[in-house]
């Protein structure tokens, strides 16, 4: 797998390219903060936006695409349906909601923000999903924060597999185990707090890592990301970190390095517990 530029991407099973980095704007204020973001996000050449309904800035991210000067088609933009919007009828709503919001004619991909507590509010939500999909509202959709056993539960009862599964991922949390059953399934793993809002720069073997490539252990966990074929999406509302993060294609970690860093896993959560995060 070669991972040489901003410009790469992993393929979905439905044969969609999505950009194998992003930006994430969860908590980056709606207005004059996330529009200015994203322009430093598109001008450095990310080329993928994640968003969801819950961040309450889908009118901002929409913004800054726009005032980027970049065709619709160029720009990757993942939106959610929130907790409580799931449901058949309500997740069309929120879905109609954040297109209005974003002021986009179709998303690249949408997903199911948690699964919550129960089985069929989050079925019903995906046959929503299918449906979006099957009417060309949507490029691609998945799911957020879904483990195996919730997926066990979700695939029987699907039409389309799953596209992306999003999850908190970093060397404190690895979870092969689901990596691996997402691969099985053609599922994209995709990384959220990859750098544990920054923690990994204490992490001494990362340290030690960043030194022998002149790099910092921020840059040494997103390309460990890349390597593991994980589409990752940092977040920033800071130029320089926003420009720092895209400095990881350069240089390549050995596959020894790589299984040092799997090796760092705690199963140490720094987000709430997809098992105990209901509604």
């Amino acid at each position: 797998m070669q991972i040489t530029d901003i410009s790469g991407s992993f393929t979905l099973h439905n044969g969609v390219k999505m950009p194998y980095l992003g930006l994430g704007v969860y908590q980056s204020k709606d207005g004059a903060e996330v529009i200015q973001a994203i322009k430093w996000a598109l001008e450095a050449g990310y080329r993928h936006i994640d968003t969801a309904a819950i961040y309450h800035n889908e009118e901002g991210v929409g913004e800054g695409i726009r005032q980027s000067g970049l065709p619709r088609e160029e720009v990757f933009v993942t939106s959610k349906v929130w907790n409580s919007d799931q449901g058949y009828e309500s997740t069309l709503r929120a879905f109609d909601t954040s297109l209005r919001k974003l002021k986009l004619d179709y998303l690249d991909l949408y997903l199911i923000h948690w699964p919550g507590n129960d089985k069929n509010t989050f079925v019903q939500t995906w046959r929503a999903l299918e449906y979006l999909y099957k009417e060309g509202k949507v490029r691609a959709i998945g799911v957020s924060n879904f483990l195996q056993h919730h997926l066990e539960a979700l695939l029987p009862e699907v039409e389309i597999v799953p596209m992306v599964d999003q999850l908190e991922f970093h060397p404190r949390l690895v979870q092969q185990s689901l990596q691996d059953f997402c691969k099985s399934h053609k599922i994209q793993y995709e990384a959220w707090s990859p750098i544990m809002k920054a923690r990994v720069m204490d992490i001494a073997e990362l340290q030690k890592l960043g030194e022998k490539y002149g790099k910092t252990p921020i840059q040494i966990v997103l390309r460990w990301d890349l390597q593991k074929g994980v589409v990752t999406i940092p977040k920033s509302a800071k130029q320089a970190r926003i420009l720092a993060n895209t400095a990881i294609f350069d240089f390549e970690l050995t596959a020894e390095e790589v299984a040092m860093i799997d090796g760092l896993d705690r199963h140490q959560r720094i987000g709430p517990d997809p098992d105990s995060f209901g509604f």
